[in-house]
C-alpha cells in the first residue's frame, strides 16, 4: 500500500531558516555582550548547586490520566495515513483467497495422514 507524501510549501521552509537565523544572531549578541566569564580554574572547584527542596509528589487521579492518554491518542490517530476503500477491499479478498488456499492444503495433508494412519493401524 502506497503511502500519500504532503506537499512541501517551500515559503514555510523559507521562513523557518528565517527564525533559526534570527535566534542564532540573539544567542550570539547575548554571548558577546562584554561580559567576561572568569576561569574555573582561576576561581578553584565549581560551587555546588543547592538541590531543589523536596515536595510531595502530586498524585494524579486516574480520570485526569485516562483523559490525556485519549488526547494523545486522537492526536496520533490524525497522523495515521488511512488505506483507500479500493485498497482496503483489495488486501481484504487477497486475505480470503489466501485463507481458502491454505485451508484446502492443510484439509488435504490431514485427510492423506489419517489414512495413511489408518492403513498403518488397521
Amino acid at each position: 500500500m502506497g503511502r500519500l507524501q504532503k506537499k512541501k510549501d517551500p515559503e514555510k521552509k523559507r521562513k523557518q531558516a528565517a527564525q533559526k537565523a534570527r535566534r542564532r544572531k540573539a544567542g550570539e549578541a547575548a554571548k558577546n555582550s562584554g561580559k567576561v566569564q572568569p576561569l574555573r580554574s582561576a576561581q578553584g572547584p565549581a560551587p555546588r548547586a543547592q538541590a531543589p527542596a523536596r515536595t510531595a509528589p502530586q498524585k494524579a487521579n486516574v480520570a485526569s490520566k485516562g483523559v490525556q492518554f485519549l488526547r494523545e491518542v486522537k492526536v496520533e490517530l490524525k497522523k495515521v495515513t488511512w488505506p483507500t476503500r479500493k485498497q482496503a477491499v483489495g488486501s481484504t479478498v487477497v486475505v480470503i483467497i489466501l485463507v481458502l488456499i491454505f485451508s484446502g492444503f492443510l484439509g488435504v495433508v490431514d485427510i492423506t495422514l489419517s489414512n495413511l494412519v489408518r492403513l498403518v493401524l488397521g
